[in-house]
């Protein structure tokens, strides 16, 4: 069966280095989303200015065409922070199977400051 996995999170919860992990035992491809930001948002974050969402409009549509690729080949793991809804769901569209989403969490105090949600849009 040709799985998409999103590891989703905040930064520094380890979405690379599970994803990684995992797409190796799965033996599937592994990508980062950071890596297929456009140059401008490049820019922005090298300088320390938060991206908005428009920022990242262009940046999701690129990634949702990949994973529309990457589930007609061989699957894929993605890491991505993907924390608002609404990104999951442009990175959904166009995919024919579910997508498996796996939320990192923070294992310390600051799990508590953590935006990571469920499906339904509830905090966990």
């Amino acid at each position: 069966m040709i799985m998409i996995i999103v590891v989703m999170g905040v930064s520094g919860t380890g979405k690379t280095t599970v994803g990684k992990a995992l797409a190796s035992e799965l033996e599937i491809p592994f990508y980062d989303a950071d890596d297929f930001h456009p140059q401008g948002n490049i820019v922005k974050m090298k300088q320390g200015i938060p991206l908005d969402d428009l920022d990242r409009k262009s940046w999701l549509e690129t990634l949702s065409k990949n994973l529309v690729q990457w589930e007609a080949a061989t699957g894929a793991v993605l890491a991505c922070s993907a924390l608002k809804e609404m990104y999951r769901t442009a990175l959904q569209s166009g995919i024919i199977n579910d997508i498996t989403w796996i939320c990192l969490l923070y294992t310390s105090d600051a799990a508590d400051d953590t935006p990571c949600v469920d499906l339904g849009g509830r905090r966990i």
